[in-house]
């Protein structure tokens, strides 16, 4: 097997990875994305999200199904249900939802 091209991999590090602004449909800030595709528009695919600590996000309807890992801190649902550090989500097509951090959070998302 031959090399892989370096523009057929690329690989991010939550230490130095750039974090870009997430937009929401209005392009109001919406949390910050370090994404892994280039190829992908941001907030889709596999990337990671960060919230600030008190941020909450604009409430959306997923248009597909989101998965995803909180990796550190602890977000808060619209409905008062809390994800923490260690737990793996999958939220339906079509769930309505908002989020708050009360300290902020890391996350890492897959979203087709």
């Amino acid at each position: 097997m031959k090399p892989i091209s370096p523009n057929r991999r690329r690989v991010v590090n939550l230490a130095d990875g750039e974090f870009l602004p997430f937009l929401d449909e209005d392009g109001q800030h919406d949390g910050d994305v370090l994404q892994v595709n280039p190829n992908k528009p941001t907030g889709y695919g596999f990337h990671v999200y960060r919230m600030a600590a008190g941020h909450s996000t604009t409430a959306h309807i997923h248009a597909g199904d989101e998965e995803f890992l909180v990796l550190e801190g602890e977000i808060v649902d619209h409905d008062g249900y809390r994800y923490r550090e260690g737990d793996l989500v999958w939220l339906e097509a079509g769930t309505e939802h908002n989020s708050y951090s009360p300290e902020g959070a890391l996350i890492a998302v897959y979203y087709r």
